[in-house]
């Protein structure tokens, strides 16, 4: 017979087949992400983002193939936070997965925030705040009405995009044969004003937070079908293609645009839309970036409430709250909540400080799983003969070196508030574990 606590909770619905969890990961990505810090990239980079784009999706190859593996070993919520504590024990679990909240809390806070920027643009008499307030009642309601609805307007938000590249494609192509002489060469080679490849590294450890969208996908094994096959293929396949869009994208706006000099460095895509298609791609560009803006919030939101959730199971975050499932929604309702709640900060908050802080938590959180991968199936279950060694030491330890390559190419503000970060969640260790005399509670594996 259930007990009183079985009756009370609900559980996760596995209703998310392959094609769903893919365009969870895409539209997380948000295609159109590519034009988000387009002019900043450009400037630091030296007019190479597709360059910076290509040295990322290399460390994120090595990366989401590690978080494919361990989606296998562990197919539940909770992400980077699960394979680490699995691995390396609950402790340094819990730390990772505080680094993993860094940059999930502030996704959904940068989204609304765009969202608010452009809708305001467009129309001045209505303040940022406003549309912010709107669209952060809305994706919460979407959260808690379920997953699968998530799912249903994913496809549209997606389909919106799509139809906005291509006729971006055609109408950049068009005006760059319109040009004459062109140097298809440049977006690799630079236009000369931050030579070397630091500043390539740079603007690549700054394009890392494009690709989250394959580490949030993981966050939904509990919600999957058949999860040990369908995840790992989902991470992969949206790793690739997002990371081809971002390329491709980048590439023919620097070729439309050969300059670094723009109206707004922050906004510097707008320029590259008045050339390629006048007022026409401009205004077509801001609707379907608010439609990616609002499906990335969407799919940031679910994720950080779901590990929110695992830790709220664990019981190192307040269970009665964080680890609740509501029986009518098949949510963890008080976990989106709480996300809502500090998505509230997008009103106050500054645009660059949001965005020098979020690939920090992702390349803690990416450089964990790479080395759970090694200590998982390498260490603990001994796979190293032959073609198990690759793929369990020295693959996972190419994401390892890779992505503190970019960790190191962050600038000085993201480390050092990232640093504060982990300083935090290590206090806040100590005091759940009376100062480490009790175990960290272990994740409860039962869905």
């Amino acid at each position: 017979m259930s007990s009183t606590a079985e009756v009370a909770e609900g559980h996760l619905k596995r209703a998310l087949g392959l094609p769903s969890l893919v365009l969870f990961g895409l539209v997380y990505m948000v295609p159109l992400t590519v034009f988000t810090t387009y002019g900043i990239v450009t400037q630091t980079s030296g007019g190479r983002v597709p360059l910076s784009y290509l040295v990322t999706l290399a460390a994120m190859v090595f990366t989401a193939r590690s978080y494919a593996r361990m989606s296998v070993a562990y197919p539940v919520a909770g992400s980077a936070y699960t394979y680490t504590q699995k691995s390396f024990g609950a402790p340094v679990g819990f730390l990772a997965g505080w680094s993993l909240l860094l940059d999930y809390l502030f996704l959904p806070m940068i989204n609304y925030l765009v969202i608010g920027l452009y809708l305001s643009a467009a129309i001045p008499a209505i303040p940022a705040w406003v549309f912010i307030l709107i669209a952060i009642a809305i994706v919460t309601v979407l959260n808690i009405v379920g997953i699968v609805s998530v799912a249903r307007a994913n496809f549209v938000i997606i389909a919106v995009q799509a139809i906005f590249i291509v006729a971006f494609l055609i109408l950049a192509t068009s005006k760059v044969f319109s040009y004459g002489t062109v140097d298809l060469a440049a977006p690799f080679t630079g236009d000369g004003t931050a030579p070397g490849f630091s500043p390539v590294l740079a603007g690549a450890a700054i394009l890392c937070l494009s690709f989250l969208g394959f580490d949030a996908v993981s966050t939904l094994s509990e919600e999957a079908k058949d999860p040990k096959r369908t995840v790992p293929r989902a991470i992969m396949i949206a790793t690739l293609a997002s990371g081809l869009i971002f390329v491709v994208l980048s590439y023919v706006a620097q070729v439309v645009f050969p300059s670094n000099e723009f109206s707004d460095v922050d906004s510097g895509s707008l320029d590259v839309m008045m050339t390629a298609g006048g007022n026409f791609l401009q205004v077509f560009f801001t609707a379907a970036y608010v439609a990616g803006a609002t499906g990335s919030a969407i799919t940031s939101q679910a994720s950080v409430a779901r590990i929110l959730y695992a830790m709220g199971r664990d019981g190192v975050l307040p269970r009665p709250f964080f680890g609740h499932v509501s029986p009518r929604f098949s949510t963890p309702v008080y976990a989106i909540l709480a996300v809502a709640v500090i998505s509230l900060l997008a009103i106050v908050i500054d645009l660059g400080i949001l965005a020098s802080v979020i690939s920090f938590g992702a390349l803690v959180a990416f450089s964990a799983v790479n080395l759970s991968v090694i200590k998982h199936y390498f260490v603990d279950h001994r796979e190293r003969a032959g073609a198990q060694a690759i793929n369990s030491l020295v693959l996972p330890l190419i994401g390892f070196a890779l992505t503190v390559w970019l960790w190191f190419s962050l600038d000085g503000l993201a480390l050092i508030i990232g640093l504060c970060w982990l300083a935090i969640g290590f206090v806040w260790l100590a005091g759940v574990t009376r100062g480490f005399q009790r175990p960290t509670p272990v994740l409860d594996m039962k869905e």
